[in-house]
């Protein structure tokens, strides 16, 4: 009975540390305030988006929430004023799957507000689907929308140097690759519909966004806008809303313990938002604070520039 006793002692114990020492993660140090800054927020009408905006606010920064439903963000914004005690909170529409929405929301943007400090490209979908446009969903969404969002703020963003971009990305980039002839042929990362076959479409539109980023640094060098990508780490979020209830309910416990709550969550993406010094780490990776090593593929050029210009021909830049 002792030795059953120890052994739940030891496993309470070493849970109880994985849990705040893992999961909970790294708390951004940054003490910058962003009084007269602008800073746009995809996706901040719920999750790790809407807390990164509460905490921008509370700084003095004019939040831009950029989101998709027009009931759920302005919902959002009454909270986001709220919480912050702060009034420089404005809602816009914008639609990352289409790719109108997204030049409706640039234009309207760059006519009516002066400034753009930080762009933080944060919302994603996993779902599989198509866009408006004929893309795969996850790619549409959550690469080629914010590619065109990002390309056409980039001149605003120069103007307003020093200023950032940060692309909320996943660790689960390391699962994914770019199939080009895929992409070439059905505008999609993969077409398959089984859970596996969305989670690897999901990997591959994750490594996208760390691709995008490398060539992004490459294309920005000789100015003073920097980029960069991250894991949040695994979130208790709205991410998997469209997932099944029965797939919901078994990842229930396991989400309440080992997954982090969406304060924790938004600590890398306020990193790489606003910590001091960075700027030479401009293109890189990060998780739980921390600049981090990626495989080779997430890093090569040559794929990085292949997909540039692909996404470039999809969103009629080219």
């Amino acid at each position: 009975m002792s030795t059953l006793l120890l052994v739940v002692g030891v496993v309470v114990g070493v849970a109880y540390i994985y849990h705040h020492v893992v999961v909970k993660g790294a708390r951004c140090t940054s003490k910058a305030k962003l009084h007269g800054k602008t800073v746009i927020v995809t996706g901040s009408n719920t999750g790790i988006g809407k807390t990164t905006a509460i905490d921008l606010a509370k700084r003095g920064a004019r939040v831009i929430l950029a989101c998709r439903s027009t009931q759920r963000g302005e919902a959002a914004l009454e909270e986001v004023k709220r919480e912050s005690g702060s009034n420089q909170v404005v809602f816009m529409q914008l639609d990352l799957g289409s790719l109108k929405s997204v030049r409706s929301f640039a234009e309207n943007f760059l006519k009516s507000e002066p400034r753009l400090d930080i762009l933080i490209n944060n919302a994603g979908v996993y779902l599989q689907g198509r866009t408006e446009d004929g893309l795969g969903m996850m790619f549409g969404v959550n690469h080629i929308g914010h590619f065109l969002l990002t390309n056409l703020l980039l001149d605003r963003l120069k103007e307003c140097e020093p200023s950032r971009v940060v692309n909320v990305s996943s660790m689960a980039h390391n699962f994914g690759k770019i199939d080009f002839d895929c992409l070439n042929t059905h505008k999609a990362l993969g077409l398959g519909t089984s859970f596996m076959e969305v989670l690897q479409v999901y990997s591959h539109s994750k490594l996208c966004n760390v691709l995008f980023t490398h060539e992004l640094a490459n294309r920005l060098q000789g100015t003073k806008v920097t980029c960069y990508s991250l894991h949040p780490g695994a979130i208790n979020s709205e991410l998997a809303r469209n997932a099944s209830s029965v797939m919901l309910m078994l990842l229930k416990p396991v989400t309440v313990f080992f997954f982090k709550n969406t304060v924790q969550g938004a600590q890398t993406t306020l990193h790489c938002a606003l910590q001091e010094g960075i700027e030479p780490l401009s293109g890189r990776y990060f998780s739980n604070c921390t600049v981090r090593e990626v495989y080779a593929k997430a890093k090569d050029d040559a794929a990085a520039k292949k997909l540039w210009e692909l996404s470039e021909r999809l969103c009629g830049l080219a």
